[in-house]
């Protein structure tokens, strides 16, 4: 394999493991209604590489990326980073949508609906 791959950088794999299994509990809530094509028969997976970030959810079909914002992007230093992440994988030609983890809860059809707002076909 190319050593300048994009997508699963093996140098990632050891965190991705560790995120995948550690999800947030907002992430969690909304894995049980991405997985195993749930969602108008996307195939989304969970904390996936692109380049040097991990998403939340992705979907390859769609180039697609839904993250989710805790508390700890609550502050300028965090939403920076997310601004220039967004910034480089939206310059790659993914779509990154965001929602908070409350909404998650709260409103959870509307976050899918969203979602599904986002694919091309």
């Amino acid at each position: 394999m190319k050593s300048d791959r994009l997508h699963s950088k093996k140098e990632l794999l050891p965190l991705r493991k560790v995120l995948r299994s550690n999800l947030t509990p907002a992430e969690a809530f909304l894995w049980k209604h991405l997985k195993a094509k749930q969602l108008d028969g996307r195939r989304f997976v969970k904390q996936h590489s692109i380049a040097r970030y991990i998403v939340d959810f992705y979907c390859a079909s769609e180039k697609l990326i839904v993250e989710l914002d805790g508390e700890v992007h609550n502050n300028h230093a965090a939403e920076d980073y997310d601004e220039k992440r967004t910034s480089f994988l939206s310059s790659l030609g993914y779509t990154v949508i965001r929602f908070e983890n409350k909404m998650v809860f709260d409103n959870l059809k509307s976050v899918l609906l969203e979602i599904k707002d986002n694919f091309k076909n």
